[in-house]
């Protein structure tokens, strides 16, 4: 009797695990459509654990480094990182830890709290499943943030997307 139980464990450890996936790496993209400037972000770093077959035991959390935001145009990054927006040597990591997730059809709804510069807001991320990749977007405003581009909240939106490459 045992031994059926110890081989009925090992069997569902074996599928439980086989069925968890964790975030490896991720390509990070953002666009602020106000000033018509696109970047990336990377320095990227993950304690994620996903569970496909029960979204609710799964786990979205991970970091950004500030100081890798790249607009491609240096004077336009130098500035962006300095104290008046993201303040970088101050505030190095951004953050986001999920609270709560749920699967509608093919979609992973994520809302969680994102953490930039020291302020934590609520953030609602939808991702797709394409083939060992979740590709996912938001939308956030920078002034939240105390990142006061514009001078209107509406002019400050920013469009972040997300490729999180999985594996076991």
């Amino acid at each position: 009797m045992r031994f059926i139980v110890l081989l009925w464990l090992l069997t569902s450890t074996v599928l439980l695990t086989g069925q968890q996936k964790q975030i490896t790496s991720a390509k990070i993209t953002f666009e602020f459509p106000s000033k018509n400037v696109k970047g990336t972000i990377s320095g990227f770093e993950s304690q994620s654990k996903i569970d496909w077959k029960n979204p609710s035991n799964s786990l979205f959390k991970g970091s950004v480094e500030a100081a890798t935001l790249d607009t491609n145009n240096g004077l336009r990054n130098w500035s962006l990182r300095g104290s008046r927006y993201f303040n970088v040597k101050e505030y190095p990591k951004i953050e986001f830890v999920s609270s709560k997730i749920e699967q509608q059809s093919n979609r992973w709804l994520v809302n969680g709290l994102l953490t930039i510069k020291g302020i934590t807001k609520s953030v609602d991320i939808v991702f797709t499943k394409e083939e060992g990749v979740l590709v996912g977007n938001a939308t956030l405003y920078s002034s939240d943030y105390t990142i006061n581009i514009k001078k209107t909240r509406d002019d400050n939106l920013v469009k972040v997307n997300f490729k999180f490459y999985l594996t076991d």
